[in-house]
């Protein structure tokens, strides 16, 4: 899966295209990412000691992968990811300016 947790992305179909966010969990058995702010849902919480209130909270849904661009934080365009190896390292890099895509931690 070539995007990554912290990884800046922008949704590229679905009811929140064009929305940007920060990656939260990355699920790659799935194909899918849990992003800061998209595909948000309702969740109705009982009373507990942790949450003596209750009430209704919003919660992140996941979304397939497929429908995020990264963006690159050098030229500030959703791109493609690439790879490149150098000195035993494999990196990620924009399609667009060939910058590295620094972020994303394994």
């Amino acid at each position: 899966m070539k995007i990554k947790k912290s990884d800046n992305i922008m949704v590229i179909a679905g009811k929140d295209k064009g929305k940007t966010g920060v990656v939260e969990r990355v699920f790659p058995a799935m194909g899918k990412i849990v992003v800061k702010g998209i595909a948000l849902a309702k969740k109705h919480i009982k009373p507990s000691k942790k949450n003596p209130q209750g009430g209704i909270m919003d919660i992140n849904q996941k979304i397939f992968a497929s429908n995020a661009m990264v963006v690159c934080p050098s030229c500030g365009k959703p791109t493609r990811v690439g790879y490149v190896i150098s000195d035993k390292r494999k990196s990620r890099i924009c399609k667009r300016c060939n910058q590295s895509i620094e972020g994303g931690t394994k």
